[in-house]
């Protein structure tokens, strides 16, 4: 604290990151991180990269990025322009642009009250007026709950991931396209960290709901957290707004090393479906062997399981875990979720090794 800060800073309450221990031989559990590193390619493309061109500053459009992206989904069958894609420094850059762009309504922005606990803070760093929207008993989104009688609920925009995040469960395209539908007059943001462990993206939409945008990063799927690379699709006309504030505040959010390795990375396929299938391979090995020894899971199509015990406590079991060096994420608040533990699905000897783990505490 000091005497110098405003009076805006004083009262700002910041975001908490996953832990990012420093112990050796840690089995790390915690940030959703991909249990595989990235394709070949990508390496391949950052050592080529780290030359004397380093001295030069990066396309700040990012173009080649930008066109890997648009002709990735387009071979998907979703026509997809190079202009209708934004790109960032992580997905949490894309989020902070299109928050001060488009929710600062006179109505409030509704999330859910679990949830990607970034959006209240960037409602606070930019002081946007919210409404929590409760999820429903088995913790789920009900996209009734942001309409009123099929008719769209008052709102200033409306923001979730899809699979939410911490719960993992993911909602039916069929009920975002609901959504779009009864609410045509304020934009809805699919946040799609997770959508490619077992969910089909909303990016399918965009062009025929101009008031949908798409968030999506390259930190979980595609193993490069490390980078951070996030990026947005949407009508010209919003990506257009978000370059505006973009350039308003970073020209060049993105380095040469990012922009080559992020293309290689959506052009790398085959290395992509093989990282997807393993971890939901494990995710569902994961689930079983939880489930035989009495933890309750929820349905999740992330890399992760969110999961309790009806026995023990989440924080007895985060603290067991970690004394045998594994650690896995505790929120303990607010109370629905206190005793819940979100546990990213690791290789095969995490998995193994969480398991073992657990029958000493258990």
């Amino acid at each position: 604290m000091s005497k110098y800060w405003s009076d805006f800073v004083h009262h700002l309450e910041p975001y908490v990151p996953g832990e990012q221990p420093k112990m050796e031989r840690l089995v790390k559990l915690n940030t959703n991180e991909h249990p595989l590193g990235p394709s070949p390619k990508v390496i391949e493309v950052i050592r080529a990269g780290a030359d004397e061109r380093l001295r030069l500053y990066p396309d700040p459009d990012s173009s080649q990025l930008k066109q890997a992206i648009a002709d990735y989904y387009s071979g998907k069958g979703h026509d997809i322009k190079r202009s209708q894609v934004f790109v960032g420094n992580g997905s949490d850059e894309v989020l902070a642009h299109l928050f001060m762009g488009f929710f600062k309504q006179d109505e409030p922005l509704l999330f859910p009250d679990i949830t990607y606990s970034f959006y209240k803070v960037y409602c606070g760093l930019y002081q946007i007026d919210y409404q929590a929207v409760p999820l429903n008993a088995e913790l789920a989104i009900d996209v009734g709950d942001y309409l009123d009688e099929e008719k769209p609920r008052p709102n200033g925009g409306i923001i979730f991931p899809n699979p939410n995040a911490p719960t993992g469960r993911l909602l039916p395209l069929s009920e975002i396209e609901r959504l779009l539908q009864a609410n045509t007059e304020s934009l809805v943001v699919i946040d799609e960290a997770y959508i490619d462990f077992g969910g089909d993206t909303a990016i399918s939409l965009v062009n025929r709901y101009p008031n949908l945008l798409v968030t999506q990063t390259l930190s979980k799927s595609r193993s490069l957290a490390g980078l951070r690379i996030g990026l947005a699709v949407g009508d010209e006309a919003l990506i257009d707004g978000l370059n505006r504030i973009k350039d308003s505040f970073n020209s060049y959010p993105l380095d040469q090393l990012a922009i080559a390795a992020g293309a290689a990375a959506f052009e790398d396929q085959e290395w992509f479906a093989q990282g997807c299938e393993l971890v939901i391979s494990q995710r569902d090995w994961l689930n079983e062997k939880l489930a035989a020894r009495g933890f309750e899971s929820l349905p999740s199509a992330a890399n992760f399981l969110f999961t309790f015990h009806p026995q023990h406590s989440g924080s007895s079991l985060a603290q067991g875990l970690r004394e045998q060096g594994i650690i896995v994420r505790h929120f303990g608040k607010p109370e629905r979720i206190a005793d819940y533990l979100r546990i990213t699905v690791g290789t095969v000897e995490q998995n193994q090794a969480l398991i073992e783990a657990l029958d000493t505490l258990l």
